[in-house]
């Protein structure tokens, strides 16, 4: 396993460069971008063919920089001054837990007061540049994907909290017991309380730019299962906990041209520095092998195949609803089969033992054949 991208650069290519760049974040990061990018490239279709238009905006050009400007900017400046220069100058600390530096106290006040002033003096520079002698609105059209950078930095804040609170509900016990540590901690993250607050708050966000929520859930569809099966991959990469039940079982023989990693794995070196067997054995599951279903694997081929098949329909399908109803169908069956195999929470529900994620799973389930159903009947497809 590799818990950071140095681990990886220094196994397959034999370079030692210490980086404060975890897996896990790495491949999330890359997954936004991507999921990002197929969204865009939706929107600009869609755009094209009169589903969704781009809006008016009024811009006050030529204007001094105010009060408010001069201090955001220096707040931020502050707080990246405060957290650089104290990281460069511990370098070979920081590079060992990024996580917990960031989220501390410590800095170096010195590089605080030097981001601060130079955060607001390019500030006041960039506004004082092209000040008019009489500040003008002006009307700007703004494109449904040009509002991408936004849309992304909502999902990912959304996101955070939502998979934050999803996991503390589903572990209510370790939350009492230490419940600032579970909130600030970069761990224990719930897909679908991401996937949920995330694409909330991105929909709020676009209806109030005038884009149709059908038309959004639609372009959404294919980018949503595509950063999620890129993101899977940083699990399985940095081995993050979301391995599946002990696998002793042999390799079958229709698999055996795959290597044995595929079929199980005991994942060493991982981010959480867990022993497989040991941790089994204190779960009250036997394996005399150590080794599980390697799950996130499983569900980055389902998941790319998902992606694939909606790609491939998007144009084909012109009913608004139909591509993200399919989407839920699709999405709601992996994840439920998946967690026959997983290791989860469990909840006891009239008298069986039930996962978050196979209730959630089964809503999406039937939530998208419902769907399915209402936008076949409701047939032609409508402009925004």
């Amino acid at each position: 396993m590799y818990p950071r991208i140095s681990d990886l650069l220094l196994d397959l290519f034999g370079i030692d460069l210490p980086l404060p760049i975890q897996s896990f974040g790495f491949f999330v990061a890359i997954s936004f971008l991507l999921g990002g990018y197929a969204l865009a490239e939706e929107l600009k279709r869609k755009e094209s063919e009169g589903l969704v238009h781009s809006t008016i905006d009024k811009v006050l050009k030529g204007a001094p920089a105010s009060l408010m400007d001069l201090l955001l900017s220096g707040i931020i400046g502050f707080l990246v001054g405060y957290k650089l220069l104290y990281a460069l100058l511990s370098y070979s600390d920081f590079v060992i837990n990024p996580q917990d530096y960031i989220l501390s106290f410590e800095g170096s006040l010195i590089g605080g007061i030097a981001g601060l002033a130079i955060s607001a003096f390019l500030k006041f520079y960039d506004k004082k540049r092209v000040q008019l002698e009489t500040p003008v609105y002006e009307d700007i059209v703004v494109h449904p994907h040009e509002l991408i950078g936004n849309i992304v930095i909502i999902a990912a804040v959304a996101g955070l909290l939502g998979a934050k609170i999803f996991h503390n509900l589903e572990n209510m016990d370790d939350f009492i017991d230490d419940p600032i540590g579970m909130l600030v901690s970069f761990s224990g993250l719930t897909f679908y309380g991401g996937m949920i607050c995330g694409a909330g708050a991105v929909l709020y966000y676009m209806r109030k730019k005038g884009v149709g929520v059908l038309h959004m859930l639609d372009a959404g569809a294919p980018g949503l299962i595509l950063a999620y099966g890129v993101g899977r991959i940083g699990c399985q990469v940095a081995g993050d906990g979301d391995w599946g039940i002990p696998n002793d079982m042999p390799q079958p023989a229709w698999l055996s041209f795959m290597p044995e990693w595929v079929w199980a794995y005991d994942y060493p070196n991982n981010v959480l520095g867990i022993d497989l067997q040991r941790d089994f054995a204190m779960k009250g599951l036997n394996s005399e092998t150590g080794k599980a279903f390697p799950t996130p694997l499983y569900e980055t081929a389902m998941a790319l195949t998902i992606f694939a098949i909606l790609w491939a329909i998007r144009k084909r399908i012109t009913i608004p609803g139909m591509i993200f109803s399919i989407y839920l169908v699709f999405n709601g069956v992996e994840r439920f089969f998946i967690e026959k195999i997983r290791i989860n929470t469990v909840y006891e529900i009239f008298g069986n033992n039930i996962t978050q994620a196979e209730i959630i799973s089964t809503f999406m389930f039937l939530l998208g054949v419902t769907g399915i159903i209402y936008f076949a009947k409701r047939g032609a497809p409508t402009k925004s």
